[in-house]
């Protein structure tokens, strides 16, 4: 998993409408970048709801907030429309984030990892967080940090 201190990879990934979205467009922005195992699950829908909910506090805070799953666009298109997401979901089927950002599995290898990374304006990893069956503590443990940066 990439760690305290590490520069994100540049990757470029589709969003929820088709669109490629570069991680390197949001230089000079804090980014929380959360990863999540399937759309449309239990714990899955319960942390994209609670990102939505507290949105607004992420945005205050001056971040933006990106999911990314293997799920392709128009799965994540679905959920964003059905959820009223505010936020980027990335679709990431060849695990090319999920490599770069070294996103352990969960399961014993079975389902990818729940894991949220706080990174700051210059790209760099300021916090990771990692607890597979409890969403609610990846948006209070993002937000905890970002009011200290």
């Amino acid at each position: 998993m990439l760690s305290i201190g590490d520069k994100i990879p540049d990757i470029t990934l589709q969003n929820q409408n088709g669109d490629n979205v570069a991680l390197s467009s949001f230089k000079g922005a804090a980014l929380v970048v959360y990863f999540y195992p399937k759309d449309n699950t239990k714990v899955c829908t319960a942390q994209a709801c609670g990102f939505r909910d507290n949105y607004e506090e992420f945005k205050n805070a001056g971040a933006e907030v990106i999911g990314i799953s293997r799920d392709s666009s128009s799965s994540h298109k679905k959920v964003s429309d059905k959820r009223k997401l505010p936020f980027i979901l990335l679709s990431d089927p060849k695990k090319i984030a999920l490599n770069a950002f070294k996103v352990p599995s969960a399961l014993f290898g079975l389902i990818p990892g729940r894991v949220t990374f706080v990174i700051d304006k210059n790209g760099v990893v300021v916090h990771t967080f990692r607890a597979d069956f409890n969403a609610d503590k990846h948006i209070k443990s993002a937000l905890n940090v970002l009011s200290k940066i």
